[in-house]
């Protein structure tokens, strides 16, 4: 009954949103994989909040595929709204494909290892056992986005040719399809990225977040894409994302809330 009610009274705000002239918008979204599956499942609750709709597409922060949001907006696609990684966003500003002064940090994102469900999770909690994991892996696979430009750029370096010889950059696809498949032994991604591909019906298990000093935790920020046509509803969903109702599903997918590390900053 209760729950008969509740639609009631969504389809009635609804309606008098539209009576009142205020009417639903779609708004055009565009993600990187870390918020992707969070996106994608607070999409419904605002969508029934509001009455607007979401169309959600998903991109890289950034790497050399043609599918990355920088690719895309370079290319004349347009979007209300962007969410990637905070240093890319900065760029896509100074660009002029983002609005100055938009950009709202969203989540702190860490990087995950990853094994085929069911088998065996190496121990990964020390420098040591971590530098182990690599060196005797007899495949690797990483994103072609911000955590896997890090460890090639600043992890795989260390161990010389030996790592980079069995390293495979994922371009276009999760690095959790390899994986799952047995297509490659252990795997690297954002935790958020990860945890969308375990549990009962997954195809992998997240080992956990890499150690100190590889560590590197990304800030991803969303931002106005420029020549927005529902900036009014843009910054209704912005208001949306960054509200504590949220933080306990962003905290499931293995994010966490900026607006909670920036206020412990602010205590210190």
């Amino acid at each position: 009954m209760l729950k008969f009610f509740s639609k009631v009274t969504s389809v009635v705000g609804i309606s008098l949103l539209v009576v009142l002239g205020l009417q639903a918008a779609t708004i055009e979204v565009i993600s990187s994989g870390a918020f992707y599956a969070t996106m994608n499942e607070l999409k419904p609750a605002f969508e029934e909040k509001t009455g607007h709709t979401i169309h959600l597409s998903s991109g890289s922060s950034m790497g050399a595929s043609e599918t990355s949001i920088p690719h895309r907006l370079k290319r004349g696609e347009t979007f209300d709204l962007i969410i990637l990684a905070s240093n890319q966003l900065d760029k896509m500003i100074d660009d002029g494909f983002a609005i100055k002064g938009s950009r709202v940090d969203l989540v702190h994102s860490s990087i995950g290892m990853m094994v085929k469900k069911g088998q065996p999770k190496p121990d990964i909690s020390t420098q040591e056992k971590f530098d182990k994991v690599l060196v005797d892996a007899k495949s690797i696979g990483y994103s072609a986005s911000a955590s896997g430009t890090h460890l090639s750029e600043n992890v795989f370096p260390h161990f010389g040719e030996e790592v980079k010889a069995k390293s495979k950059l994922i371009v276009g696809d999760r690095v959790a399809t390899w994986v799952g498949r047995g297509d490659l032994e252990i795997g690297f991604q954002q935790v958020s990225e990860i945890v969308p591909f375990t549990g009962e019906n997954g195809s992998v298990d997240l080992v956990g977040p890499i150690p100190a000093p590889y560590q590197k935790v990304t800030v991803f920020s969303i931002g106005v894409a420029k020549g927005s046509k529902e900036p009014s509803a843009a910054q209704e969903l912005v208001g949306f994302l960054t509200s504590e109702e949220n933080y306990p599903r962003l905290v499931a997918q293995g994010l966490v809330p900026a607006a909670t590390t920036h206020a412990i900053a602010k205590e210190k």
